[in-house]
């Protein structure tokens, strides 16, 4: 009877011991598996950022710098009114992405790295927490390559998903400037992309119904190519004379 006892102790407390180790293993494991995201200024400004990290796919810590926080809030200040409304725009990710229960977001104060530009504050934080950045900066991402960092890179993601709008689809965008050819208009959609319109080139200021042609993504960025609704091309053929 007491050797039965013993047994049973035993069992119970390996049962016991064996719960408390897979518990200890669990708690050390989570940390460890959740990367530490650090998010550079170019990801904040585009609004696609916040879309995909409300659908639930990320799961990472995400790390905002105050340098980069500090950098939106310039361009929010500055002369440039593209730029000062899409800062804007970042500021107001910023405080979304915190509202996010997928994941946690924090801003942290990065002033003991002195003097260095906001993307070599990223490049050496990412290092020296094995982490990754998160970025739509082409640039940002090939000298990362290159050191060995990792990069989400918002572009390359979105080259796995086709466009929302098909050929002839029209949609209302406001033409913020003239594109490289004095007939162009540009404006942006609500996610950032730039949208060049042909024949917008004299409605700058204006908010116009425009006609979806095509878009063109590569891994630097997206940008789509339209034309003002119901605008009548121009014929390129010349009459025959006598």
């Amino acid at each position: 009877m007491e050797l039965f006892i013993i047994l049973i102790s035993l069992v119970i407390l390996a049962e016991t011991s064996f719960l408390a180790i897979k518990k200890a293993l669990e708690k050390t494991a989570k940390p460890r598996g959740r990367r530490k995201v650090f998010v550079d200024t170019s990801a904040l400004i585009d609004g696609r950022v916040l879309n995909v990290a409300k659908t639930g796919f990320m799961s990472d810590d995400l790390l905002i710098p105050k340098s980069v926080t500090r950098e939106l809030q310039l361009l929010a200040d500055g002369k440039d009114s593209v730029k000062r409304g899409r800062a804007r725009d970042g500021l107001a990710h910023v405080s979304e992405l915190e509202r996010v229960v997928y994941f946690n977001t924090e801003i942290f104060d990065d002033s003991h790295l002195g003097r260095m530009l906001v993307d070599e504050r990223l490049l050496v934080l990412a290092k020296e927490n094995n982490g990754a950045i998160l970025t739509c900066d082409y640039n940002l991402a090939k000298v990362a390559e290159t050191e060995g960092v990792e990069i989400l890179n918002v572009n390359e993601l979105a080259l796995v998903f086709e466009s929302k709008y098909q050929y002839g689809d029209r949609f209302r965008l406001n033409i913020i400037e003239r594109g490289q050819d004095k007939s162009q208009g540009v404006g942006h959609l609500e996610d950032g992309t730039m949208v060049v319109v042909d024949g917008a080139g004299n409605r700058i200021g204006q908010e116009i119904e425009v006609s979806y042609l095509r878009y063109l993504q590569t891994s630097a960025g997206r940008m789509v190519f339209a034309e003002v609704a119901g605008r009548k091309k121009r014929s390129t053929s010349r009459k025959k004379t006598n």
